[in-house]
């Protein structure tokens, strides 16, 4: 899983802003299709309006299986990443880490009977005020669609195992570890029901990968760091989605630098992500099986 981790990796940093690397996020536009294409799933694509031209999300579809008990709840789960970047940084954390690991979710389930259908989402503007996602969500709230809930990827790829290489944001109400080393997973009180599922799951298949869950009240007004991804658009219009992250600048220290690159990675770390994401969405998504099974 590492060896295709990095080729992602590899195929995604660079400066991936509208402005001022407009051609580079085309690319990263081109290679997740590319990507979902070859894993033989639906793509399409959500257009919308923003800094005077159109952008596109990135959609790839697998739907339940035929081979599984039909169910009651029928409602999607969504698993995303943005792919721009600030102007002047690769992106290498902040968010091809997020894209790596959500093509090899993507990947990982491809064969897997599933009880419910799942989107895989690449963002576009996140990095904008998550223009992107926020278009998103409300054409989903326009035309009456319910989903199982969101899980954002965001930064999650930089882990450091040395004392006092964690920090928090002032205010926020649980002990945070001051190593480096775990995977938060941020949702909001709406989203306690996903969130629990999520980190129990993670837990049982994934021990090895600490988890720090925060649930924040309301959509996260009085912690704004908690608000920081494309989550935040699924929460302005009411559907339950989570934040996984490594928790960007209050640890890694190349956040939106031009120093984010490969090479500051933690890879062991991103698989286990991968591996714990690919156990949630499989507990969520209402089968027992497990990849190759």
């Amino acid at each position: 899983m590492i060896d295709r981790l990095r080729s992602h990796l590899l195929a995604l940093i660079g400066a991936r802003d509208p402005v001022t690397s407009p051609d580079a996020l085309r690319s990263a536009e081109d290679y997740l299709t590319g990507q979902f294409q070859r894993l033989g799933l639906d793509v399409s694509f959500h257009p919308f309006q923003a800094l005077g031209k159109t952008y596109r999300n990135v959609i790839a579809a697998m739907p339940a299986s035929p081979r599984t008990a039909p169910q009651d709840d029928t409602r999607p789960l969504i698993v995303a990443a943005h792919y721009d970047t600030v102007p002047g940084s690769p992106g290498a954390d902040d968010n091809a880490s997020g894209l790596a690991v959500m093509l090899e979710v993507a990947r990982s389930l491809r064969a897997v009977p599933l009880g419910r259908s799942l989107r895989f989402i690449g963002f576009c503007l996140e990095e904008r005020e998550q223009l992107g996602s926020l278009a998103y969500a409300s054409s989903l709230r326009e035309a009456g669609q319910d989903i199982l809930g969101a899980i954002v990827l965001e930064c999650v790829g930089y882990a450091c195992s040395e004392e006092g290489s964690q920090f928090a944001p002032a205010a926020v109400p649980i002990a945070i570890p001051s190593t480096g080393d775990f995977l938060g997973i941020i949702g909001n009180t709406a989203s306690a029901e996903l969130a629990g599922a999520v980190e129990r799951a993670m837990n049982r298949h994934v021990p090895d990968l600490r988890t720090v869950s925060l649930l924040v009240p309301g959509q996260g007004e009085r912690l704004p760091d908690t608000r920081r991804s494309d989550h935040a658009a699924f929460w302005a219009h009411g559907y339950p989605a989570l934040m996984l992250t490594d928790t960007a600048n209050f640890r890694n220290p190349h956040y939106h630098q031009a120093s984010d690159t490969l090479a500051t990675l933690d890879l062991a770390f991103l698989r286990q992500v991968a591996e714990a994401v690919t156990a949630a969405a499989l507990d969520l998504a209402g089968t027992d099986m497990r990849p190759g099974a």
